[in-house]
């Protein structure tokens, strides 16, 4: 079983940043692409962004590119979702997810495990 955590969420205004990490249980974490999704009340669930296994390529939704940058350290276990440019609309609970396989994906049933989530409110 896989332990996700994430962390770094909260209260920003408009046009501010926020860090999110997710530390990962997984002694294997760097064999797995890993990605980050949001759900907004009364919305479905949305792929924000991915990252492959070495880090090397990303993808993100068409809403958030230019805006957010999805890292990793596999050393710490540990992907970073770092969000500027922050718009009320990004407001959402954060889900960070571990990927079956090594590759980049942006479809939620590829991602075997999921954190519990973190909070992100964006004021006007």
């Amino acid at each position: 079983q896989v332990q996700l955590v994430e962390s770094g969420g909260g209260l920003v205004q408009a046009g501010g940043s926020l860090r999110l990490s997710c530390a990962a249980s997984r002694r294997t974490f760097s064999m797995n692409a890993m990605g980050w999704f949001r759900q907004s009340p009364g919305k479905e669930r949305e792929f924000v962004a991915g990252i492959n296994w070495s880090g090397g390529r990303t993808e993100y939704a068409d809403s958030v590119t230019g805006r957010f940058t999805i890292s990793r350290d596999n050393a710490k276990n540990t992907v970073y979702l770092q969000m500027n440019s922050l718009k009320p609309e990004d407001t959402a609970v954060y889900f960070c997810a571990m990927c079956r396989g090594p590759q980049v994906s942006a479809t939620s049933d590829t991602y075997d495990y999921w954190g519990q989530g973190t909070e992100v409110t964006v004021s006007s």
